[in-house]
């Protein structure tokens, strides 16, 4: 049986670089042809290099990651494709900076109880930071209101003809585009002005 060793990485950006783990996958072993990189957000799974790389894995093949958070950021998920993984398609995983999360050594109970537990206690300990976060943002947005910071769209002051050009073109005397250059505003300003202002609900 031929058995393939394949990289995965993963930035959250276009304009993010990937080369520090490509290195770090190179010299583990990955050959170059075998690396896969996807430069979206970690949210979910749908990337289109992670879901190709899934359709050539096979069994005995391995799959190495430099850490966790690269294969993706949600634990619950991140649970779900390593059962996919190694019990459905029966290959193997390899996360660098957890040598603890290799599923090649101790190929017994022991050995899959010890990923388990690793791979749950990382998804307590993201769902936790993830209640904390959104804790210490709602607390500190009730704590600025308290200050009177005021959040959302900023209030647009209206031109002084605003009204007279709003009804002008409320009654079909002048069009959308001739509203918003007599107002000084774009087209979508002025219809921004019309539908928060004055009940806008006339379709362009």
């Amino acid at each position: 049986m031929n058995i393939n060793t394949y990289g995965y990485m993963r930035v959250s950006s276009a304009d993010q670089n990937e080369d520090r783990q490509k290195i770090e996958l190179l010299t583990w072993g990955v050959p170059a042809g075998n690396l896969f990189c996807d430069k979206l957000s970690g949210k979910n799974f749908s990337r289109p290099e992670y879901q190709k790389l899934k359709t050539l894995l096979k069994k005995g093949d391995l799959l190495v990651v430099k850490s966790i958070d690269r294969l993706g950021r949600n634990y619950l998920q991140i649970q779900e494709e390593w059962r996919y993984i190694t019990k459905k398609l029966e290959a193997d995983i390899v996360i660098i900076d957890m040598p603890l999360l290799d599923t090649r050594r101790d190929k017994d109970l022991l050995g899959t109880l010890i990923s388990d537990i690793v791979l749950q206690l990382l998804s307590y300990v993201a769902e936790t930071e993830r209640q904390y976060i959104h804790q210490r943002q709602a607390e500190g947005i009730a704590a600025a209101k308290l200050r009177g910071v005021r959040f959302g769209r900023p209030v647009i002051p209206l031109p002084k003809n605003f009204k007279e050009i709003y009804l002008r073109w409320k009654a079909g005397e002048i069009s959308l585009s001739e509203a918003a250059d007599h107002t000084n505003m774009s087209k979508n300003q002025f219809k921004w002005a019309a539908r928060k202002h004055r009940g806008f609900n006339r379709r362009s």
